[in-house]
């Protein structure tokens, strides 16, 4: 009977992780009603996204037009009347620029209040990313769904505005320009986004505003989304990753609220060209869908005039109800019940010699030990492996294809520092070991309420404790261990998926975090293993499964046709000086990047040669070469340099040679501009100080044949600048003889690849 019971308890384990990720997808299995033409249908977006998502089509590439050609005629086809937004628009917090070209409609409500924004953005990212889920998948997705809606023949009473953004990967330039300048923007009360920050994986939703969350959160749990997958700590660990989406424009340059609905598994695709339509989970496509249908078929009729409120909640996915919600202000109050609770167990646990305080005390051994050897264990193995592979840091996403197995393999290695730190004092009964946990608990809490509301719900594994610890005190140390396991599901179920999100999300450098979850976790249901007479079978068992997930994970290190190695070659060309380099990003090199680091090359970097990145990346390794390339290089056209009072005005138009994709211009001695504008997009309308940075970065797109530059400065400056003129061809162009990358290999993204620089200084 004990052996069934035990044995029940772990099914029931077993049973709640796998309830707590199942509850956050939908099955990838669907089935399609084609005979029903007003309802979403999944192969529709499919066929859409297979036609859009066969190329690169970053803005100035013929397949940028192709798409914006395809996207327009199939919005067309729905009856709606689609524009083409052009505009040139900068970027302020990254200086970079670009004419945009988004593409708007709107359904017509029946009513004149605040209107419902639906918004993806459909270029990819330069150079090499196919784009399929990024953000194909929420073009195809709102696509779709608005078919379905129109076939419905209902009208809606809240205008429907749809904005297939442009230039999302250049600086949430499409955003700028429709929030700046679209008269549309104005009466706009929500935004709905789609995003992917990956190929797969459930679809989280992340709100911005500038205010308070309870009445969006309110709303959305109204539209009835069938699996959503939401926590109020989530928006606060968005906000630490070098990230932002169109929604954010919204929210900080107009005030106005939205969802972003995003998957982010599968991070080794992001932005590279394995994002294929292939590729793209099926599950992820279908949660989308989820929240779309959901989401407009009631946010088009509801109320979107106020959706601010005076109040912050905590959520986070639970058993059976969804979604479980309480404000902020109950967190410090909950932590005080829990306090009082927790003392009063302790009375009357001592009273009742039911513990001791030497059992208390000892009982923190074996938690501290735990936690500090599990956390410094994960964070040093990780340093270590990629000493071993340092290709890994190659992979810029920060998450290696086998890194689901080293998630894995890091929570059963956990497993076994914590069961290996508890059998060392395996003669302490099951409720001295819940004291440490529990207080140690509480005083995250302490720290939550103050620095972290967000995470508020941490509180709910806190009274889930203090049940069982009751239990214990009840029962005289000898509750069946299946009733603890049943009372534990909530901690379980909530922890298990944020044990996988961290490293998902932030990167394979932040296993330790999931360690530190996974201790206390466990330390909270380690009364119910200590239940077993052979409590090192469970030390033996995950130690032997990190053993063998481990070794999983060495056997998937190598790069293959379906996990490829990302590479980089830049030629870079000095005017000046008439020097010429070869750099590259790689710490590892190869069959593609020895064709040029062979011998002697140098490590390091160049100068102002790598260009502006998201992670700032620099070269790892780069070699002289000669300066014998006949590459063209702008002209540029002094169209006026007068001064005016105090004041010198410089107007310059650089006319390109080659196919440009990107200009950036560097600032190198201190000036005092008053105003800067590119292609009459103003940058600079104010007085500001300027030394050894970026003025702007313009990104060439289908329209712009120049870029005219205007500067108002001080007339006592020197205007000193350096012009680096980038042109993806390294690998097309006639001067060149390289070696194609072989069918294991990759663009690295994130980074100028395959790309020449010239680059001179200009002097006025």
């Amino acid at each position: 009977m004990k052996s069934t019971i035990k044995f029940l308890s772990l099914l029931i384990f077993l049973f709640t992780i796998y309830w707590s990720f199942s509850d956050i997808i939908p099955s990838a299995s669907f089935k399609d009603d084609i005979n029903n033409s007003d309802t979403f249908s999944i192969n529709n977006a499919l066929s859409h996204l297979k036609k859009i998502a066969q190329k690169p089509h970053s803005p100035g590439t013929n397949e940028h037009r192709l798409v914006q050609e395809y996207l327009v005629n199939e919005l067309k086809k729905l009856g709606l009347q689609p524009e083409i937004q052009v505009e040139t628009v900068f970027n302020n917090q990254w200086k970079a620029g670009a004419t945009v070209e988004n593409i708007i409609t709107k359904i017509k409500g029946t009513s004149n209040n605040k209107s419902l924004l639906l918004l993806s953005h459909y270029d990819s990212n330069p150079h090499s990313s196919i784009g399929a889920s990024d953000a194909g998948s929420g073009i195809v997705t709102i696509l779709e769904g608005i078919r379905a809606f129109l076939a419905k023949g209902e009208k809606p009473k809240n205008d429907i505005i749809i904005l297939f953004s442009d230039a999302e990967e250049l600086g949430l330039l499409g955003a700028e320009a429709f929030v700046k300048h679209h008269p549309f923007a104005k009466d706009i009360g929500l935004v709905l986004n789609f995003e992917a920050r990956g190929s797969g994986g459930p679809s989280y939703m992340l709100m911005e505003t500038n205010g308070k969350n309870s009445k969006l959160l309110e709303e959305f749990l109204k539209a009835n989304p069938k699996h959503p997958a939401a926590n109020s700590l989530m928006y606060s660990v968005y906000k630490m990753l070098p990230n932002d989406t169109d929604l954010t424009v919204f929210r900080e340059k107009a005030n106005i609220n939205g969802f972003n609905f995003a998957f982010i598994g599968d991070h080794f695709d992001y932005h590279t060209e394995l994002d294929t339509y292939d590729r793209l989970d099926r599950a992820s496509l279908i949660h989308q869908k989820e929240y779309f249908t959901s989401s407009l078929n009631y946010f088009s009729n509801a109320d979107l005039s106020n959706l601010n409120s005076d109040k912050d909640v905590v959520y986070i996915n639970f058993p059976i109800i969804g979604l479980l919600t309480f404000p902020f202000s109950w967190i410090f109050p909950f932590i005080l019940i829990a306090i009082l609770f927790f003392c009063a167990l302790i009375f009357i646990g001592i009273r009742k010699k039911r513990l001791t305080a030497k059992g208390i005390f000892t009982g923190f051994l074996p938690f501290l030990i735990a936690l500090i050897s599990s956390t410094v264990i994960s964070f040093a193995l990780w340093k270590l492996l990629t000493f071993i592979h340092p290709y890994y840091k190659d992979i810029l996403q920060g998450f290696t294809y086998n890194g689901y197995y080293y998630i894995t393999a890091f929570v059963f290695l956990t497993l076994w520092v914590s069961f290996k730190s508890y059998n060392l004092f395996k003669n302490n009964k099951p409720l001295d070991l819940l004291i440490a946990p529990v207080f140690i608990w509480i005083l995250i809490n302490f720290a939550i309420s103050k620095y972290l509301p967000g995470a508020g719900f941490f509180i709910i594994p806190v009274f889930v404790a203090l049940i069982g610890i009751t239990f214990y005190i009840l029962k005289n140390n000898k509750p069946h261990t299946a009733l603890f396991a049943f009372i534990s599901i909530p901690t379980i179920y909530i922890f298990a998926p944020l044990i996988k999100m961290f490293p998902v999300g932030l990167g394979l450098k932040n296993l330790f975090i999931s360690s530190i979850f996974t201790v206390l976790t466990i330390s909270l249901l380690i009364p119910a293993f200590q239940e077993y007479k052979k409590k090192n079978l469970w030390q033996k068992l995950f130690g032997f499964l990190s053993i063998i997930v481990f070794v999983l994970a060495t056997s998937k290190s190598d790069f293959s046709v379906s996990k490829k190695k990302p590479n980089s070659l830049v030629y870079i060309q000095n005017s000046d000086n008439e020097s010429a380099f070869w750099g590259t990003y790689n710490k590892t090199l190869d069959s593609y990047t020895k064709q040029i680091f062979n011998s002697d090359f140098s490590e390091g970097s160049i100068t102002n040669a790598e260009t502006k990145s998201k992670y700032n990346t620099r070269f790892n390794y780069y070699k002289k070469a000669p300066f014998n390339k006949r590459i063209k290089t702008s002209e540029i056209e002094i169209n006026l340099d007068t001064i005016i009072g105090n004041n010198r005005e410089i107007w310059l138009t650089i006319k390109p040679q080659r196919k440009i994709n990107k200009y950036e211009i560097f600032n190198n001695k201190k000036i005092s501009i008053s105003s800067l504008t590119a292609n009459s997009a103003i940058i600079y309308d104010t007085l500001k100080e300027i030394k050894n940075e970026t003025l702007l970065v313009y990104h060439m797109g289908n329209s712009d044949k120049d870029l005219k530059i205007a500067l108002k400065f001080n007339k006592t400056d020197q205007l000193n600048i350096t012009l680096n003129e980038i042109s993806n061809d390294l690998l097309s162009h006639p001067e060149f003889n390289l070696q194609q990358r072989n069918e294991k290999m990759i663009p690295m993204p994130f980074v100028t690849n395959d790309a020449i620089i010239s680059t001179k200084t200009l002097s006025f």
